[in-house]
């Protein structure tokens, strides 16, 4: 993950080191604007970054092997939906904790079923799509996701 970074951060470079002769104003606007954007992310990113270490120093792999592991099968794909459909967080936040899980014994599939839930589910945010929507679309909307989140974690186990 380091070195895909680092390619980003090169690529980046180049772009402004290109741009910068055409119009330095709008290279400095974009660099504030990043930088902004960045402090807004900071403690989201700090925050991740300290459930991922409190997970891997407080659960056991055993345990997630056990309730995530592919032989808990169906068991763990309804688990790791449910997490992810009431994790609330941005999906950048999703991937860190799914890379834990998955070096503590957690079966790619339930894992996918997690990242999936996460993105496409709102059990949090149920109330304001409701509001917005109308009740019935809102529960039919995250009844149908989570039940793709656990068809697309299958479909994954399938092809891998």
């Amino acid at each position: 993950m380091f070195t895909v970074g680092v390619i980003y951060l090169v690529i980046i470079s180049c772009c402004y080191i290109f741009l910068w002769p055409i119009d330095r104003d709008k290279v400095l606007q974009s660099l504030r604007l990043s930088w902004q954007s960045l402090l807004k992310l900071l403690p989201l990113l700090v925050a991740i970054f300290g459930l991922v270490g409190l997970f891997q120093e407080f659960i056991p792999p055993e345990i997630v092997a056990r309730l995530l592991g592919k032989s808990s099968g169906l068991f763990s794909l309804l688990i790791s939906t449910f997490a992810g459909a009431i994790s609330i967080g941005p999906p950048l936040a999703a991937y860190p904790l799914a890379e834990t899980l998955l070096n503590a014994g957690a079966w790619p599939p339930a894992i996918a079923a997690f990242i999936f839930s996460w993105i496409s589910i709102g059990v949090i945010t149920l109330p304001f799509e409701a509001a917005t929507f109308g009740a019935r679309f809102a529960l039919l909307r995250n009844g149908i996701s989570f039940i793709a989140a656990m068809l697309c974690g299958l479909i994954l186990g399938f092809l891998l």
